[in-house]
């Protein structure tokens, strides 16, 4: 098949023209490529994270030490995907650019294209990378881990940041219902 860029498309779901290096706290889904169980398994709503996903652990808790314009917040490796919370402080990168209110989005008119530095795109393609290499050099494997994307959310209230918070700890017990579950919602053949 050959490439059509009428088609062949891909749509960021990225907010338009919202700079993702600003200063805030935002919330970020990975998931496993093709919803695979790679990173352990949940037992009596408590995740056991077999050594890929100790290292993923690792590897989000020092991604500070690479970035040190960020803090970690809550976090939880599930057996096909984590959550997290990754809160950008003011730094080089981001030095001018208007604060998130709880009232309105921040934007700049025009964007350039690619990943900036300082962002959030940024700190999940290290995220990702890092963890890939690790733990494919565990399991003498090659090849992807992680879905090509991720999803944010950008936490705009102390509400939602708590409310988050609470998904992301309880977020084993819920493992039952996770959408995410493919042993319980798989396919009808």
């Amino acid at each position: 098949m050959t490439y059509n860029p009428d088609k062949h498309h891909r749509q960021s779901i990225r907010l338009k023209n919202y700079d993702y290096r600003q200063v805030g706290a935002y919330y970020v889904t990975i998931c496993c490529h093709q919803k695979r169980c790679l990173l352990g398994e949940i037992i009596d709503g408590v995740m056991h994270p077999n050594l890929a996903g100790d290292t993923v652990q690792a590897v989000w808790n020092g991604l500070p030490h690479h970035f040190p314009f960020i803090e970690v917040d809550a976090f939880v490796v599930m057996p096909n995907h984590i959550h997290g919370i990754i809160v950008i402080k003011e730094n080089c990168h981001n030095i001018g650019l208007t604060r998130l209110s709880s009232q309105k989005l921040t934007t700049e008119p025009s964007l350039p294209k690619g990943t900036k530095s300082g962002s959030l795109g940024a700190i999940i393609q290290n995220f990702k990378s890092v963890t890939t290499r690790r733990v494919n050099r565990i399991n003498r494997n090659r090849g992807t881990i992680w879905h090509r994307n991720y999803y944010d959310e950008i936490i705009r209230n102390e509400e939602a940041y708590l409310n988050i918070r609470r998904y992301i700890r309880d977020n084993p017990l819920n493992w039952d219902s996770d959408e995410e579950n493919i042993q319980k919602f798989k396919p009808i053949d």
